[in-house]
């Protein structure tokens, strides 16, 4: 791990304070518009940043699944349980579980780096305001004086790291087509089907610091369940509040067998997530989600690791899910990963809380703030779970997110693939989506379409 004078013990309980003038200036010219550093690496394996995707591909058009950019980049070699340890610097310890766990199978295909994040220019300029005016609520279970872009670009603690993943942009509304699939130990799976909306009230066009935190809402969320037939019409309703401590999360649930919804308020930390075998909670979605006021956080500071990057060929609508979905682990022939820089924050649980998760450490893209893998430990110190998001660049946007997310269980050894999309219509950015479209009564129609 990369020696660094941010680390950072645990955060107090004190709002954080914005950044020196001197420091804002480094953005766009030290450091990139969202923090990350400029340069490559000393031995030249992490490329500088230079812009990352700008251009449409050739040939592509809004609407399709995306294009390689790099499909004529080849691997330059392989990591496999036979050599990991050679690479044990730059792996996660849940990482190197998964070779422990399926040695004859399991692989890391690794591919040139390709530092492809980018967003539209608004959103730099809005962190650069942000990294100025930026702080954290007392206590740290929200964020004041930000909106539109990284609220912390220099991020001084593990809670200024975690709320620039949670608030990194990811467009403003958008449709998304998608499926989740509970593995068995064998191989086996059934796909369950969903129409996602997403309205991101943080932003949203010509939003404010002053109105958002009056209205305390960061997001909208809105799902349903298409597929199998016999869940189909399931759907579930969360506006996302700012500071969770002083507002809760709100989520409603709509069941076709009562016809009725149903306020749910236990959808939050470690609650099972909807339809997942139990293969990983409410708060391990997109990686991390939700209040962080049941944990400490600890801002490790920085480490060059292998993590998916690029992976549009996983992505492609050329495969069924049958070929991405293997026994134990997506098809590694269909990955990619690249050595990239991740902060590294560590979040234990407080004493007084509980939480399935004793301890859960978060590698973060410096490029994205995508949480790229995150290890989550059991109340006994044993490596329980390990999440792997395969990155890519939605450029259409831009936006850098994850096209899938994998949650292996290495107790039940299964996982949970969540976000597949081979065999859908693609996100649509496009939309225009309204308060009004994620109200109870609109959770009703919805499920009975």
């Amino acid at each position: 791990m990369l020696a660094t004078a941010l680390t950072v013990a645990l955060y107090g309980g004190v709002a954080s304070a914005n950044l020196a003038q001197a420091d804002v200036a480094k953005l766009g010219t030290e450091l990139t518009p969202v923090g990350a550093e400029l340069a490559g690496n000393a031995d030249g394996s992490i490329p500088a940043w230079t812009g990352g995707i700008t251009e449409l591909p050739a040939g592509y058009q809004v609407g399709d699944h995306h294009i390689d950019p790099f499909a004529d980049d080849e691997v330059m070699f392989t990591i496999t349980a036979a050599n990991y340890k050679q690479y044990a610097d730059n792996l996660s310890p849940g990482q190197m579980a998964l070779f422990e766990a399926y040695p004859d199978t399991y692989k890391m295909p690794v591919y040139p780096t390709r530092r492809s994040a980018s967003y539209p220019d608004f959103v730099y300029e809005a962190t650069k305001t942000n990294a100025a005016s930026g702080a954290l609520m007392e206590g740290g279970n929200g964020v004041v004086n930000a909106t539109m872009g990284i609220p912390f670009p220099m991020p001084k603690n593990g809670l200024e790291a975690i709320w620039n993943h949670t608030l990194r942009y990811r467009g403003g509304d958008v449709t998304r087509f998608g499926g989740q699939a509970a593995v068995t130990e064998g191989g086996a799976f059934t796909v369950i089907g969903f129409e996602e909306q997403l309205m991101i009230k943080y932003s949203e066009a010509g939003m404010t610091p002053e109105r958002i935190l009056d209205e305390n809402i960061l997001f909208k969320f809105k799902q349903k369940v298409t597929k199998p037939s016999r869940l189909a019409g399931t759907a579930l309703l969360v506006h996302e509040t700012l500071d969770q401590v002083k507002n809760p999360r709100q989520a409603w649930t709509y069941n076709t067998g009562q016809r009725r919804v149903r306020r749910a308020p236990n959808v939050a930390y470690d609650t099972p997530g909807t339809a997942t075998d139990g293969l990983r909670t409410t708060d391990d979605y997109d990686m991390y989600n939700g209040s962080p006021n049941r944990y400490n956080w600890e801002l490790k500071g920085k480490q060059e690791m292998y993590v998916a990057y690029n992976s549009y060929k996983i992505h492609s609508d050329q495969l069924q899910y049958e070929d991405v979905l293997k026994q134990h682990h997506v098809n590694p022939e269909l990955t990619r990963f690249e050595k990239h820089r991740v902060w590294v924050v560590e979040a234990t649980l407080k004493e007084e809380y509980r939480h399935v998760y004793g301890k859960r450490v978060f590698y973060i893209d410096e490029d994205s703030w995508q949480i790229m893998v995150a290890d989550s430990y059991d109340d006994r110190g044993g490596l329980y779970r390990v999440a792997l998001a395969y990155g890519l660049n939605y450029y259409e946007v831009p936006t850098p997110w994850a096209t899938l997310e994998i949650y292996h269980d290495l107790n039940s050894r299964r996982y949970l693939a969540t976000g597949l999309d081979n065999e859908e219509d693609m996100y649509d950015f496009s939309v225009d989506l309204k308060d009004r479209d994620f109200t109870p009564q609109a959770l009703r129609r919805e499920g009975k379409r």
